[in-house]
């Protein structure tokens, strides 16, 4: 994690944030200073940011929202008070609602960023000015600091090339609390493709076929907010083993980009877990990550335990044979 200290000085009235990064200050300067690139790291996860305005000079407003998996909204506006390029900038940062008008009752801070080169490469430091104790205390009930925390651990993926970071490295679990995971797979194809092979039956039927002696019986995905889908599998020949398959409801959808949906398993009465899948493109390769959020760490353990990451990234390796073959 990049997030090497961060410190809650009611006295002074700041929040101040230490990270570094094994990138040079120019690339880290740059991370900060693209709207695309923020998008990929500034919300923490399962609440990703969309820059829908980005005027980065002094004087100039950068305006976002972010959307947790339920499509509830949180906005923001940055106002630039200065900006020394690659080393500094000061900014407010106020609640706003979607009109891009301040919140009443949500407090504004300002914001400055340093960044300066280390021997492994930049350290930034963040400092977060309020104008009282009551106003630090609200944003720190709000979880900005583990939100903060989570959200910075994404950086590293945008630093560096994809392919570098990703490529070759097969399914990858990380374990983000005692309910969240993240995965994240690697896979040489447009976005658009990987998105549809997601959503299309046939192509779907081509790859998420299970392991080795089983057939995919059922496949209708949906990409409707509100709508249900279904998924099922069966032996065949001397395989052993029951059918199974899931279900669940589909919450928010932004082709090509983002699906949310519910899963359990057919015929339990749950609980249900929270998928939440995003795919990014970068020079012909799509980075499919999925967030789940499990509703304890005994539901989530036992569902890890089948074998669920091998199973999938034995379907992401058919999917790259099969649907995304140039």
């Amino acid at each position: 994690m990049p997030v090497i200290d961060i410190t809650n000085d009611p006295e002074a009235l700041t929040l101040t944030v230490t990270a570094e990064f094994a990138a040079s200050v120019d690339r880290v300067w740059d991370a900060y200073s693209n709207p695309r690139q923020l998008e990929r790291f500034w919300g923490p996860p399962g609440w990703p940011a969309t820059f829908t305005s980005f005027d980065h000079r002094p004087g100039g407003f950068a305006q976002y929202h972010m959307t947790s998996p339920h499509g509830e909204k949180s906005s923001g506006r940055w106002e630039f008070l200065t900006i020394e390029a690659p080393h500094r900038f000061e900014a407010l940062d106020s609640f706003v609602d979607d009109a891009g008008e301040p919140l009443d009752g949500f407090p504004a801070m300002r914001m400055t960023y340093d960044f300066t080169e280390t021997d492994g490469g930049t350290r930034m430091v963040c400092v977060s000015h309020f104008d009282s104790v009551e106003a630090l205390q609200q944003v720190v009930e709000m979880g900005v600091i583990e939100g903060t925390r989570q959200a910075m651990g994404q950086l590293d993926a945008v630093l560096h090339d994809l392919r570098e970071y990703a490529q070759g490295k097969g399914t990858r679990l990380e374990y983000l609390d005692d309910t969240h995971v993240r995965i994240t797979r690697l896979v040489n194809g447009p976005r658009e493709l990987v998105w549809r092979a997601h959503l299309d039956p046939e192509l779907t039927k081509q790859w998420m076929t299970g392991p080795d002696g089983w057939v995919m019986t059922e496949a209708t995905p949906s990409d409707t907010v509100g709508q249900h889908y279904r998924t099922s599998w069966a032996p065949v020949g001397d395989t052993e083993g029951e059918p199974f398959g899931f279900e669940g409801d589909v919450l928010l959808i932004d082709a090509p980009r983002r699906a949310v949906t519910t899963e359990m398993m057919i015929g339990t009465e749950g609980p249900s877990t929270l998928n939440d899948l995003s795919l990014y493109e970068e020079d012909g390769a799509t980075l499919i990550t999925l967030l789940i959020e499990y509703p304890d760490k005994d539901t989530r353990d036992m569902i890890l335990a089948t074998g669920m990451i091998d199973g999938m990234e034995a379907g992401y390796d058919r999917l790259e044979r099969t649907v995304l073959v140039p």
